[in-house]
């Protein structure tokens, strides 16, 4: 075990530990920001794995879910927008907290990787994940002024 999968144990371990005891209990509103974060912790980690088993696929993983997790987030918040309406999520310090723990996995990454398109690969990852997982949580705490829901 070498310091980017000790890493990603330690990423998968506790933030996806906590995101399934949110999913698993508690209120509407818990559950839906728990789905949210557990894809904004389970992609840092596939990146520190893809680093640490030397697995460039796991990237293409790691792309995937930044893209296909906000947009499921997204679904649930229109399908469940009128009882979020009632009591709607607040979980910005969670939400900041994530997207710091992204940012700060994909910087190191791209440090470690040095300039290429592998690095390229991880700016887009990051972006995605960090700007998708803030859409979503703002989409699940009330939305957007201006747009209404139709």
């Amino acid at each position: 075990m070498n310091g980017w999968t000790l890493a990603a144990t330690v990423t998968l371990g506790g933030g996806v530990g906590a995101t399934l005891w949110g999913v698993a209990t508690g209120p509407l509103r818990r559950r839906v920001v728990a789905q949210n974060l557990s894809t904004a912790l389970a992609c840092p980690a596939l990146l520190l794995l893809a680093e640490g088993y030397d697995r460039p696929s796991y990237v293409d993983l790691a792309l995937v879910l930044a893209l296909l997790g906000p947009v499921g987030t997204l679904v649930f918040a229109r399908l469940l927008a009128d009882e979020l309406a009632e009591d709607p999520p607040r979980a910005w310090a969670v939400t900041y907290a994530a997207a710091g723990i992204g940012a700060a996995v994909v910087l190191v990454l791209c440090v470690a990787t040095g300039p290429s398109r592998a690095m390229v690969k991880l700016l887009v990852v990051g972006a995605l994940l960090i700007g998708g997982n803030i859409v979503a949580s703002r989409a699940l705490s009330g939305g957007f002024r201006g747009i209404r829901h139709g």
